[in-house]
């Protein structure tokens, strides 16, 4: 659901620990908020507030609050900021930001306000953007809310349920256990799947549509074996730019314990540009087991591939 702020009052500072002073506008470029303290190639180069929240703690403390006190740049009013999430965007015709955290963890170098009141709301309840897209803002502006939308693919590779000869079950399965991890994580997401036979230019060729059509995560499912048509990791190996070893790694070992058929997997992980992929095997039980150990690191995934964070 979209929602719309109105911005009102822009702030800037030069020097940390200080409140930020309001101005009549604010100029925005790919490194932040000119001639403010964060101006830079950081993920919190804009910090936000809202308004009713700052006169909610002003009359919980008796207190007059202005404008900037608490060290924020943009100070919004018109929703609540803990409906937002990591990689939500605000924008307008001219201006795009994106959010790369919400809250911090309050690590004694307060602002002034916050030695005066024992309190760290900037820490708790602000929050930490990024520009997109650079512009000028000034009061009264409005900026629309867009929730990410996290795009995933599934293809199963499989030459007799592409042929129509047995149902697929694991790719129906692995699109109900992402809908069910991102919808408990307040997440929406937008599913696709699709079936094809084990051969080695389709499953490329599906792949690197995929990344091409910017999907934020692509699963595969069969031809991860040892059989002669299992080639689903030959196709995909050549097309990542980064492989992610340890989680198949850690996966096998720890079912492979128990079950020694387990280690006969050769599923890999890896990056496609901005796309995280997963190549599983084809049975709807493995399905599950992979996908369990997957879901743990995909929040972290997500924001190292997209550069936020201290890593």
């Amino acid at each position: 659901m979209e929602s719309t702020i109105r911005i009102d009052s822009v702030n800037i500072s030069k020097e940390k620990g200080t409140r930020k002073i309001p101005v009549d506008f604010i100029e925005l470029t790919n490194a932040g908020i000119s001639g403010d303290l964060h101006h830079g190639k950081g993920h919190r180069q804009v910090s936000m507030l809202g308004t009713e929240r700052i006169a909610a703690f002003a009359e919980e403390k008796n207190r007059e609050i202005g404008f900037g006190d608490f060290a924020e740049n943009l100070t919004v009013s018109g929703m609540a900021l803990d409906q937002v999430r990591v990689f939500d965007t605000f924008k307008n015709e001219s201006v795009t930001l994106e959010i790369t955290q919400t809250g911090k963890k309050c690590d004694g170098k307060l602002q002034v306000i916050d030695n005066e009141t024992g309190d760290c709301l900037m820490s708790e309840e602000g929050v930490y953007l990024r520009v997109i897209r650079g512009g000028r803002l000034k009061p009264g502006d409005m900026l629309q809310h867009l929730r990410k939308i996290f795009r995933i693919m599934v293809i199963t590779v499989s030459d007799r349920a592409s042929a129509g000869i047995y149902e697929d079950k694991s790719g129906p399965r692995i699109r109900m256990l992402c809908d069910e991890f991102f919808r408990k994580n307040n997440r929406e997401i937008f599913l696709q799947g699709e079936i094809i036979p084990d051969d080695r230019e389709r499953i490329s060729g599906h792949v690197k549509k995929a990344a091409t059509d910017k999907f934020d995560i692509i699963f595969t499912t069969g031809g991860t074996g040892i059989g002669p048509r299992d080639i689903t990791p030959e196709a995909i190996r050549p097309l990542l730019d980064k492989e992610i070893p340890g989680i198949m790694e850690m996966i096998r070992i720890k079912y492979g314990m128990e079950k020694p058929n387990a280690l006969l997997s050769r599923s890999i992980a890896g990056v496609i540009g901005t796309s995280l992929i997963y190549t599983l095997p084809g049975s709807e039980k493995a399905v599950l087991e992979y996908t369990e150990e997957i879901f743990k690191t995909i929040n972290h995934s997500m924001m190292m591939l997209h550069g936020i964070g201290d890593h």
